[in-house]
């Protein structure tokens, strides 16, 4: 059985989501006095913070802003395109069988 039909959508909305997670992320740094922690700001933080808090120790806050959810938008949308756009791996792949 070919698991490429159930995981090529999958992905996609994990990636999908995951993008627009980054994206409220995005919004949230504009309001540094919220706390995190509590609903219902922790719903984005809780999904994206292990990815953001090993990339802030790589690349730290430049003159105080966070730029890593911007980082990890891009990367989000790069994964989606070379592994699920026209051309992409798993849509190739998924063709060839």
């Amino acid at each position: 059985m070919n698991p490429l039909p159930y995981l090529n959508p999958a992905l996609g909305i994990l990636l999908a989501l995951m993008t627009v997670f980054f994206i409220f992320r995005i919004i949230l740094t504009w309001y540094p006095q919220l706390e995190l922690a509590k609903l219902p700001w922790s719903l984005v933080a809780l999904p994206t913070e292990p990815f953001l808090a090993p990339t802030r120790k790589l690349i730290p806050p430049l003159g105080g802003v966070d730029i890593t959810p911007v980082l990890w938008v891009g990367i989000c949308t790069l994964l989606r395109e070379i592994l699920l756009g026209q051309q992409g791996l798993l849509t190739m792949a998924a063709t060839l069988h």
